[in-house]
This record gives C-alpha cells, structure tokens and sequence, in this order.
C-alpha cells in the first residue's frame, strides 16, 4: 500500500476512534453481537407513541453512520434521503412523539467477512403491536462493523415495498406468501 494511503488510513481510523469516545456508553449486551445490535436498533425505534431513547441509538452507531431511506417522489420516481443520525432523530422525533410505530424483524439474510456484516433485514411496521396487519412491509440493508471489541451500525438503507416491487421470496420468511 502506498505511505500516503496507508497514513490516510490511520488518520481515519484514529479520528474514528476519537469520535467514538464521544458517544454514549451502549449497554455491553446490546453490542456483543450482530443479532444483539439489531434486535437494539429495533427495538429503539419501536414502540407506543412518546419519546425514544436516543441516547441508545447514539451508543449503537458510528459517528460516521448514515441512515438512507428510499421513498418515491410526486411523480413517482424513487428517490433517496441521506440522514446522519442526529438529522433522522429531528426528523422523527416529534412524529413518535405522537405516534405509535413498532417495526418488527420477520427474516434476515447476512454475509460476513472478517469484520464487515451485512444484513438484509425484512420488516413490517405496526402502529400498535396490536394491529392485525403491518402497514408497511420492507428490506432494510445493515451494515455492521466490529471493532473495538464491539459491534457497531455504520449504515442503514431501506426500501419500503411498494404495489410494483413485491419483497423477493428469499427475503421473505419461510413459508410465506406475497
């Protein structure tokens, strides 16, 4: 590797590990495992209406880590957002306020190499753990790091399903239909 990329590199990765240092504290179990931090970011952002515990999604993420959803525009086209996670906290903050949201994981899809995961993690999103039927059904794809003896979210993107973009069936649990 060339000096100057490898002195980038640990530029980085110290400044990484700075800003790390800053965050809150996560509890140790929900970062011991990939299924441990997924199972938190789920849970974080579920719940009835009232305040999250942001500080829990802080201590789950990297301060690098981005949140992109993907909605469609007013002629339909999809389009994608990219939030830090202090900016998807303001954008969501006073609708869970006022609203409940229970987004609950029905199957995952991972491939790991070393210190890298990603999952493709299929949800449906409930107003009330009550409801019959989710409102909503999607992918989110999760990027999962490891290091410093801990697991950490680096990114999400999702994709909602839509009438014309069916979840694909080995995204779905087994045995379930369309």
């Amino acid at each position: 590797m060339p000096k100057f990329l490898c002195l980038l590199l640990c530029i980085s990765l110290a400044a990484h590990s700075t800003r790390a240092q800053d965050a809150p504290v996560p509890d140790p179990a929900d970062v011991a495992s990939v299924d441990a931090i997924i199972a938190a970011l789920y849970d974080v952002i579920s719940g009835p209406a009232g305040p999250r515990d942001w500080d829990r999604l802080r201590s789950l993420t990297t301060p690098s880590c981005r949140l992109t959803p993907t909605a469609r525009d007013s002629t339909g086209a999809a389009v994608q957002m990219t939030w830090t996670v202090e900016e998807y906290i303001n954008r969501v903050d006073d609708y869970f306020e006022n609203n409940g949201f229970f987004e609950v994981e029905t199957a995952r899809t991972s491939e790991r190499y070393g210190n890298v995961v990603h999952a493709f993690s299929t949800y449906e999103s409930f107003r009330s753990l009550e409801d019959e039927a989710p409102f909503m059904r999607g992918i989110n794809s999760i990027q999962v790091l490891y290091g410093q003896g801990r697991w950490w979210i680096h990114s999400v993107a999702w994709q909602p399903e839509w009438p014309d973009l069916p979840i694909p069936d080995q995204y779905l649990p087994a045995g379930s239909e369309h």
